[in-house]
């Protein structure tokens, strides 16, 4: 399977977490640590998503290694360089910086309402816009955090005590109720529940909140 070796992942022995970090760091530290019989209770699992990673130990090499099955960013940029002599073809897209005009359409109760706003209509249309992109990022990461908790409680407390009625208290969005569920498991596997389910419930203080640079809400 191709995948990037440079996310964060978190490795658990059956409910136990032993290494957590860059993926590439992970599978180093597991390779050095456990036998084969533990290694048929390793569960890696991706940080961002949630989801359990397989990866072939025999197929990854040694920390600073890369192997054929990961190509490195510095290949993938190197087999897009141009042919030395050939001058590369300009690209047709929006400007990088500056005002891009374009027509909107609106009743003219809008367009007075607009007019009457400090700045003009321009700067109120564009402020409207940006806080309907944060809104929009925010429920998508709210959403994100919501399938990867998902996936990891189902994965590894599916048939533990509260597994159903925190699946309740997550999709409502009840911190504190969803806490309380979880607070009986493996104390490992909640406090990983706990961080892939954080942009879940919005902003937190909790300096636990975002390990890895995970769920940067």
């Amino acid at each position: 399977m191709d995948m990037s070796m440079e996310r964060y992942g978190t490795a658990f022995l059956d409910r136990t977490i032993i290494a957590n970090g860059v993926l590439r760091q992970v599978v180093s530290v597991i390779r050095d640590t456990l036998n084969e019989s533990q290694l048929a209770r390793l569960l890696i699992f991706d940080d961002r998503t949630g989801s359990p990673i397989d990866v072939d130990l025999r197929k990854v090499q040694d920390e600073g290694q890369r192997s054929d099955s990961y190509p490195s960013a510095e290949s993938l940029e190197a087999s897009t360089d141009e042919e030395p002599g050939v001058k590369p073809v300009s690209k047709v897209g929006r400007p990088k910086l500056g005002v891009v005009s374009g027509e909107v359409t609106l009743l003219p109760r809008h367009w007075e309402w607009l007019k009457s706003q400090p700045g003009g209509a321009s700067v109120t249309l564009r402020k409207l816009v940006e806080e309907a992109q944060r809104a929009g990022e925010t429920q998508e990461k709210k959403r994100k955090s919501q399938e990867a908790a998902y996936r990891f409680m189902t994965a590894m407390a599916g048939d533990s005590k509260g597994y159903e009625e925190a699946l309740r208290e997550l999709y409502a969005g009840n911190r504190e109720r969803f806490k309380h569920c979880v607070q009986s498991w493996e104390p490992d596997v909640a406090r990983y529940t706990l961080q892939l389910a954080e942009c879940a419930f919005g902003r937190s203080d909790d300096p636990e909140a975002e390990p890895n640079g995970m769920n940067n809400c």
